[in-house]
């Protein structure tokens, strides 16, 4: 089986296309010029130069690899999470055209198997409980958010209506190596210096996953039944009570509060949504169908 993934050095990209590598798959990995090439060669990867905004290269990569699957791990996200929301509207743009000129050309291409990229941490549900993936994301969401939301939700609607199998997974927070939520990641250094506070009540509820846990998801992924699976951890958590766990677990001193009227004048509505309006997600699903076993929360209130 041989498999091509756009954003194929990004955070979950580069450890995705290790383990299949190492599974014995034939990969294609697709990403702009720069040092992603060497990592992607490194680990045994065939490397595709082509930038997803270009439509023609696009459809002349996906032609001259000819893969089985193609998966979607495109993202633009910064390196300082506290640009996360001003960046936003830059992933929701490669979001949009580049995501859709990945599907058209894998349909061109005749690809069996399309798998995207979503969001596990911006579905709507009633408070208090989790949502499943028959739950949609928070089209009404302030701001960029909601931009991003209905963006993404295009996505998911052209892949599973498209003549390709199909697969939508609804990853959470990463955490782990290589990403932000680490002892010697960007999370843990603005908590360290005293720049990550909880807004009011902080009763959102986030849903992370480690990201080795997202990659044997996706792997598995490739010979499940189409559809969409929310590939999240079993226990997610108010900020209220993961913040203050996740500073102990970095030696970080404890969060300090902030009002919403505080947080509005000094971060904005979305960063508000972030702390009061999230919902969890379950993994009944992933858990069924693709043998999910994610690990427990490394700084959850329990282990630490």
């Amino acid at each position: 089986m041989k498999i091509f993934i756009a954003g194929a050095t990004g955070a979950i990209g580069l450890p995705l296309v290790r383990a299949l590598c190492t599974l014995g798959y034939q990969v294609a990995g697709m990403t702009r010029s720069g040092g992603g090439t060497a990592r992607l060669r490194e680990v045994g990867a065939e490397v595709v130069g082509a930038d997803a905004f270009d439509r023609e290269a696009v459809q002349t990569a996906i032609e001259v690899a000819a893969p089985d699957v193609v998966i979607d791990q495109l993202t633009w996200l910064p390196a300082n999470p506290a640009d996360i929301i001003k960046s936003l509207p830059n992933n929701t743009w490669l979001h949009r055209e580049g995501g859709r000129n990945l599907r058209e050309a894998a349909q061109r291409a005749g690809v069996g198997r399309f798998m995207l990229q979503s969001h596990g941490f911006y579905l709507d549900a009633p408070d208090g409980q989790l949502a499943d993936e028959t739950a949609k994301l928070r089209y009404d969401a302030p701001g960029v958010i909601g931009e991003s939301t209905r963006v993404t939700g295009e996505g998911e609607d052209d892949v599973l209506a498209s003549a390709m199998a199909g697969v939508v997974l609804r990853y959470g927070f990463f955490y782990g190596p290589g990403t932000w939520y680490r002892p010697d990641g960007a999370v843990a250094d603005q908590v360290r210096e005293g720049q990550a506070s909880i807004i009011g009540d902080g009763n959102a509820v986030w849903s992370f996953v480690h990201i080795d846990d997202a990659v044997a998801a996706t792997v598995a992924a490739l010979k499940a039944e189409p559809g969409i699976y929310n590939v999240v951890d079993d226990d997610p958590l108010p900020v209220a009570e993961w913040l203050p766990a996740f500073a102990q677990w970095v030696d970080a001193p404890p969060p300090p509060r902030v009002t919403i009227e505080e947080a509005l004048k000094s971060a904005g509505e979305e960063a508000i949504y972030y702390h009061t309006r999230l919902t969890g997600a379950s993994n009944h699903r992933a858990k069924a169908q693709l043998e999910f076993a994610p690990r427990a929360l490394l700084w959850h209130p329990r282990a630490i």
